[in-house]
């Protein structure tokens, strides 16, 4: 007889419905119903599955040492572009050589930074992108790091209207300033998260 079929005759002999006719009580020794012992089963949904391996290419490991490094240089140069730009927001054409010279540079040291880790850091992620560990992080740390790579294109969109315009020159720093605070806040999870 198949084990459900036993299962569910045990369960109706045990729990049969008390009806009007009085049934007399069987003397000697009274034999109660035995429930069979089925395993316990978890439902497949509350289970939890083993982690797949996720395994990283040399490359990955390369990429992640030139990101890791050029992200370092980030914050001289935020420095500089502040400083230098600073002055040239307070002093217009009267800002000393130093700062006319060293903001464009800094501002160009930047472009090239953000572009080459854009290209490392988005090349690792898509490499980790079924590692679950530290995922929150990866694209809270990608999704600021985007943000402030639009701000900052932005800003050098509007740089030549800053020269010669006060409202697009304050618009340019503020720009700048908020770029460079959600590149640091970006940088500053992936450093604390390791």
């Amino acid at each position: 007889m198949p084990l459900l079929t036993v299962l569910a005759s045990a369960s109706l002999l045990a729990a049969t419905a008390s009806d009007s006719v009085p049934r007399a009580v069987p003397s000697g020794p009274f034999v109660a119903p035995v429930a069979l012992a089925v395993p316990f089963r978890a439902p497949v949904d509350t289970t939890k599955r083993a982690r797949k391996a996720v395994t990283y290419s040399d490359g990955y490991y390369k990429r992640l040492a030139i990101h890791k490094t050029l992200s370092w240089a980030m914050l001289p140069l935020f420095a500089a572009s502040y400083l230098s730009g600073d002055q040239l927001l307070d002093k217009g054409d009267d800002a000393p050589d130093w700062a006319q010279s060293v903001h464009p540079i800094a501002a160009t040291g930047s472009a090239v930074l953000f572009g080459a880790n854009a290209f490392t850091g988005g090349w690792s992620l898509w490499e980790g992108r079924k590692d679950p560990n530290g995922r929150t992080r990866r694209l809270l740390h990608s999704a600021l790091f985007m943000v402030a790579t639009g701000g900052f294109a932005y800003a050098g969109s509007i740089a030549d209207q800053a020269e010669e315009n006060g409202v697009m020159r304050e618009r340019h720093r503020n720009v700048a300033v908020a770029s460079m605070s959600a590149s640091t806040v970006s940088w500053l999870i992936m450093l604390i998260g390791n």
